[in-house]
């Protein structure tokens, strides 16, 4: 089942949405590929103040997809991390703001695309985690710089190396999210911050 984005307008801002059929979108070439453009071309738009960045109510991104990275011989998963970079440091740096509304699982890459965000704000029942370690992998995308500045280098150190999850009251607590909220109000939150002067970059 592939992911794919659906894009919409709230007055001056764009949504993105991250959708996949089983509600836990994965973060294909293809689909970075598409955020990118998607970004790219929001910040030479000038009727676009700001871009909330979502996932389905189940995941915001569930990570990287496994199969896909399996594929890979040394120099294209050399080749992919350099692409992933790329994309997470277009967003880092638009100059319009971009804010993660994050609902259920932030996972991996997934907590990688959230970090590069601007802001970040979740859902009561989000969980946030780096499970690569389990699986002999860390991330390539910027995350282990990002999360270190975000909660510290202690923190950041045993979530890589730990792999637990962690829920949205401990990470507001970090300062990983600066608000909790119902999931019912985390998209319309989203893009009241978008559109907030004080996230212009």
């Amino acid at each position: 089942m592939k992911s794919s984005i659906r894009t919409a307008r709230q007055g001056e801002v764009l949504l993105l949405s991250l959708e996949n059929p089983s509600g836990y979108p994965r973060l294909e070439r293809a689909v970075l590929s598409s955020l990118a453009e998607q970004i790219g071309v929001a910040i030479f738009e000038a009727s676009i103040r700001g871009i909330v960045l979502s996932g389905t109510e189940r995941a915001f991104a569930a990570g990287a997809e496994i199969q896909e990275l399996a594929k890979l011989d040394a120099v294209g998963a050399h080749e992919f991390s350099r692409f992933g970079q790329q994309v997470m440091a277009r967003i880092e740096h638009s100059p319009k703001p971009i804010v993660a509304a994050i609902r259920g699982y932030c996972f991996g890459g997934g907590l990688d695309l959230a970090l590069a965000c601007h802001a970040r704000i979740a859902s009561e029942d989000a969980r946030f985690a780096h499970p690569g370690a389990a699986l002999g992998i860390l991330t390539g995308w910027g995350g282990t710089q990002r999360l270190t500045r975000a909660i510290g280098r202690g923190r950041a150190l045993e979530m890589f190396t730990t792999g637990d999850a962690m829920g949205a009251a401990r990470a507001f607590d970090i300062g990983l999210v600066s608000e909790v909220l119902p999931s019912a109000d985390v998209i319309t939150r989203g893009i009241q911050l978008a559109r907030s002067r004080h996230l212009e970059r």
